[in-house]
């Protein structure tokens, strides 16, 4: 027990001297953002045990799939700072059990677990009284849950085959978790589904309802994950790193020849790049597939689309992976790193987006036009923006060779990563509107306008990076030394705003989409497709007469929120004052 008290000490005296600057913006940010959650997620235990089961099933896969695809979750406290301190195994993960406990997002899922006793106070006192142990050991199964799950993928990322294999299985489940609607509209499922229960998630709400049994079987899941997670610890020390011997030698007869050999090689023998593109790949196709279920093809011409999108995204801190290796770039000027990166990114990922996408066009019969105008602008748009981005919005990266046994963590800032992941998502998907608008109005005149759109963003947004690059490398290099970005005389708009103004912006232009779409424009849907009490969508639940009214009043609600920030951030630069 004293191990595990110095332990979670420890982690509080890190998070007190961290949560500075950004990192703490950032952080309030979310954890307001789970606070909201969290607030709903308790107003569902005075609406029933299916609803408030279904909530804690997505607060457990949220637990589990967010650290995966988020850089590996929080590792303020590395099993290797403890290694020459000869703990057991599960001595050792018992003590990062309780500092796990530490921190906010734990606290925000701990106030979500106070349902279970509003739940069960409405039952009985007895009821209510087994709820706070049950929060407490559902909360703990939450938390191993995700150490177990980026303990297995980190050790499948050892091996080529098992980065590859993972990459697959998340991209998978992912993708089907954003297409959760179709698989619950194609078996009849309009409700809560009955699989709620058989989780462990829903456990905790047995309990409470009188079934002891569940409180008993918690128990014992923690046991068994606290077992597991101290075997993965136990065979976390030391990365294995493929054998290299048998490879034919790098050559190349120009310096931009010899950039591409190099990057290629590194698409093929970094394990966490092997990862990110079977990632994007899975998800391409599965997204593109799940319709099928239905009956209807006609998103799948469309996979090799979305998978150039989302392996722009996972390539979004390119320049970030390398750690302290680009002052080997900035030594050898003129080299053309940057289109040399831009061919090499093209080289892995072109042909496979060409042949998902003339495989399953194919399938279908098309629509060619417009199938190939898009792919050929997100192509190019791609191997433009990810150099691009990567250097005007760097994420300081840990050097390949010092990265820890958690593959995952290529960076010390996950938020900052997420963010620059989504930044690209969307941008990456705009380029390809001019090009498919254009293939939708006037058919085959599309392709050549997406070529032309494709190249132009792939030599103009190369041209940018290069220029970004050649300018601003000694800063660069700085920020990737030190994690911290150098002062400059010039500051945005943001900076300028005070505090009230920023966290508006904050607010209104990070979930203005949360009325808008799902809120609004999906909710109108269900409405008009008869889709009543439909999971977490309010217009579902109204009258009949204030089904519509409320989904316009969310489309509202959002468009407001979007003009709101994007007016607030309209004016120009503004010189720094300071």
């Amino acid at each position: 027990m004293a191990v595990a008290l110095t332990m979670a000490q420890m982690k509080i005296a890190v998070l007190r001297h961290s949560m500075r600057g950004e990192r703490a913006q950032m952080a309030g940010t979310g954890a307001a953002l789970g606070a909201c959650l969290a607030a709903g997620t308790v107003y569902l235990g005075f609406q029933g045990a299916d609803l408030l089961a279904a909530g804690y099933a997505v607060w457990m896969l949220g637990w589990m799939l967010g650290p995966v695809f988020m850089g590996g979750g929080d590792e303020t406290l590395r099993p290797e700072y403890f290694s020459l301190l000869g703990l057991p195994p599960r001595r050792l993960a018992t003590g990062l059990l309780v500092a796990a406990f530490v921190g906010l997002s734990p606290l925000v899922s701990l106030v979500a677990l106070l349902g279970l006793v509003v739940f069960g106070v409405r039952l009985g006192v007895a009821n209510a009284l087994i709820a706070l142990p049950a929060a407490v050991l559902q909360l703990a199964v939450f938390v191993l849950l995700s150490k177990v799950s980026v303990g297995l993928v980190g050790l499948a990322l050892r091996s080529r085959a098992g980065a590859i294999g993972s990459g697959l299985l998340n991209g998978a489940i992912l993708a089907g978790l954003g297409q959760i609607w179709v698989f619950f509209w194609a078996f009849g499922q309009t409700g809560v589904p009955t699989a709620v229960w058989y989780l462990p998630s829903g456990w905790g709400v047995l309990a409470v309802q009188g079934q002891w049994w569940a409180l008993g079987a918690l128990a014992v899941l923690v046991f068994l994950l606290l077992g597991a997670w101290a075997a993965l610890l136990n065979r976390r020390a030391g990365a294995v790193r493929p054998s290299t011997r048998g490879r034919r030698p790098m050559t190349a007869s120009t310096p931009g020849g010899a950039i591409v050999a190099k990057e290629l090689r590194t698409w093929s023998r970094d394990l966490a790049r092997n990862h990110q593109l079977t990632f994007a790949l899975s998800y391409g196709i599965c997204f593109a597939a799940s319709p099928l279920v239905l009956g209807w093809n006609g998103m799948l011409p469309f996979a090799g689309p979305i998978f150039v999108v989302m392996a722009a995204a996972m390539a979004a801190n390119l320049y970030g992976t390398d750690g302290t290796a680009l002052w080997l770039t900035l030594m050898t000027p003129g080299t053309g790193d940057v289109r040399g990166r831009q061919l090499a990114w093209l080289s892995t990922q072109a042909p496979i987006a060409i042949l998902l996408t003339v495989a399953f066009t194919s399938i279908t019969g098309g629509p060619w036009p417009l199938i190939l105008a898009l792919l050929t602008a997100l192509l190019g748009g791609a191997a433009g923006l990810v150099p691009l981005i990567s250097l005007y919005a760097l994420v300081p990266g840990t050097d390949p060779h010092r990265r820890a046994g958690n593959p995952l963590r290529t960076t010390e800032d996950d938020g900052g990563l997420t963010g620059l992941a989504y930044v690209m998502l969307a941008l990456v998907a705009l380029t390809g509107a001019p090009a498919a608008l254009i293939a939708l109005r006037y058919g085959w005149i599309g392709v050549p306008a997406g070529l032309l759109t494709g190249a132009l963003y792939y030599w103009g947004f190369g041209l940018l990076a290069e220029r970004r690059l050649r300018t601003h490398g000694p800063e660069l290099l700085n920020t990737m030394r030190t994690g911290r970005k150098a002062e400059t005389t010039v500051t945005s708009r943001y900076d300028s705003l005070s505090r009230k103004q920023k966290t508006i912006a904050w607010w209104c232009l990070g979930f203005g989409a949360i009325p808008l779409f799902p809120q609004g424009i999906v909710a109108a849907v269900f409405v008009a497709n008869d889709m009543l009490r439909h999971t977490w969508f309010l217009a579902t639940y109204m009258p009949p007469g204030l089904r519509y009214p409320v989904a316009a009043a969310m489309i509202a609600l959002g468009l407001t929120m979007y003009t709101v920030g994007a007016w607030i951030l309209k004016s120009p630069k503004t010189p720094k004052t300071s």
